[in-house]
């Protein structure tokens, strides 16, 4: 949410006058959050305190005037992409204003996964909606949830109006909002008030790794009834069957940018530092390695898990789910938006993002076409691009975009000024570029460059 402060674009964007006063009276709003992060209840509810009224006094200021802000900027704008100041703006050009929400959003992942008890006062705040939707007291990840979702619908309705001249945009952009408000944060309440497991439908092994272990297959298949045999069949043939599928139907796009939670916040909140991602030749040669060795990783754990290997396969999934679980998804993953770029987890080291660019690099239909004649070398599409990938250099050469580290966001296409990009999918994936034909040797040969 704190990514809505500012508009990331110079002050002729909207009214400049309303955008500051609108600007200092959210900074005054975040004043009881700060008190109920700090404990501070009595101050900002009463007797109240824990009830709606505290609720809505630690929320809803902020929310309306991030909305406010929002459309103060887009109002009477001319629709399309606004280039200038990106790289120098305070908090998207890696100026000290980016290095503090960095460490901002850092802490709070910090404390939110090895020291929740500094969490208590915000929690409690929390406690109607937890009661309202889980019938049971609010956490640190109900609280999480909630802040999550939030910054994917406030965030998600400010990229909506900025790349409202683009479809595409919109309704990826709806879509994501919609499977994070109603599959990741309100279905998982609704069935804890029930009794039933907190299950998310949208994550799939292997990013949700322990959706296959043994200890899920032996809680959800043999302790929780028909729902819990269905929650576990569901992630069996989501991983191994719809995935596949999907991924040759459409690209890996349909999971990364229009359903996955992680996806969602890096496309919303993340979207005023897609341009920081790295283009260089050293950071592609470390995503190709880093990501596939979090897969091979997981894969390990979960055939360790199933052998049973006792003190080993405990100790392997501890360290597992403190190395990737916490600190490469979470703290690394969404503290270093405003340094690396939105997508530091996906690109990086999202072992699903992997599973996914591999089906798509060889065997899908889908591909990026571009018009080379048509390319005035702008490097619009490169800059926006946020897996890093230097479009543009395909773009100049008239070749597909390929890659497998592309999530089909459409960003590169809407920024073009001439049309030169578009997203499609094709009859069939032999025709994407030469040797396509061959995908099994194509893949046998791309491991060998490694």
């Amino acid at each position: 949410m704190s990514a809505a402060l500012t508009d990331f674009a110079p002050n002729h964007y909207g009214d400049a006058g309303t955008k500051r006063r609108l600007r200092l009276a959210m900074y005054v709003a975040l004043a009881p959050f700060g008190l109920a992060l700090l404990g501070y209840r009595g101050a900002i509810g009463g007797d109240a305190a824990g009830g709606w009224l505290a609720f809505g006094l630690v929320f809803a200021p902020f929310l309306a005037l991030a909305l406010a802000y929002i459309r103060a900027t887009y109002r009477g704008s001319t629709p399309g992409i606004k280039n200038d100041g990106v790289q120098v703006h305070e908090l998207s050009g890696r100026r000290v204003g980016a290095y503090l929400l960095g460490t901002a959003i850092t802490s709070l992942y910090v404390i939110l996964y090895w020291f929740p008890g500094a969490l208590t006062g915000v929690v409690q705040v929390m406690e109607p909606l937890s009661q309202a939707l889980r019938k049971g007291p609010a956490d640190q990840w109900f609280f999480y949830g909630f802040l999550y979702t939030a910054a994917v619908i406030v965030m998600g309705i400010r990229m909506i109006y900025r790349y409202r001249h683009n479809k595409y945009q919109i309704f990826r952009t709806l879509s994501v909002m919609f499977f994070q408000l109603a599959f990741a944060f309100v279905l998982p309440a609704l069935l804890r008030a029930f009794n039933q497991p907190e299950f998310y439908f949208t994550y799939f092994w292997p990013l949700k790794y322990d959706y296959l272990f043994p200890g899920s297959f032996e809680y959800l298949w043999k302790q929780s009834g028909g729902v819990g045999m269905f929650m576990f069949g569901w992630g069996v043939i989501a991983s191994f069957v719809l995935t596949p599928l999907l991924t040759w139907r459409f690209g890996k796009r349909w999971y990364c940018s229009w359903v996955c939670g992680c996806g969602g916040l890096a496309e919303t909140a993340g979207d005023p530092f897609r341009q920081l991602s790295s283009k260089k030749l050293k950071a592609w040669k470390f995503e190709r390695w880093s990501i596939h060795t979090v897969l091979v990783l997981i894969v390990v754990l979960t055939a360790l898990l199933w052998v049973d290997l006792g003190r080993i396969s405990n100790d392997y999934k501890a360290w597992y789910g403190f190395f990737v679980g916490a600190a490469l998804s979470g703290v690394v993953g969404v503290g270093f938006y405003p340094l690396l770029g939105s997508r530091v987890w996906c690109r990086f080291f999202c072992p699903m993002a992997a599973v996914l660019g591999l089906f798509q690099r060889f065997f899908s239909r889908f591909r990026i076409t571009t018009n080379g004649d048509q390319c005035m070398s702008c490097g619009n599409c490169s800059t926006y691009c946020e897996m890093g990938i230097d479009v543009r250099a395909y773009a100049m050469q008239g070749k597909n975009i390929v890659r497998a580290s592309c999530v089909g966001c459409g960003v590169c296409a809407a920024v073009c000024p001439r049309g030169v990009l578009k997203l499609e999918n094709g009859k069939t994936h032999k025709d994407r570029f030469e040797g396509a034909e061959h995908p099994l040797a194509d893949l046998l040969g791309a491991l060998k460059k490694k």
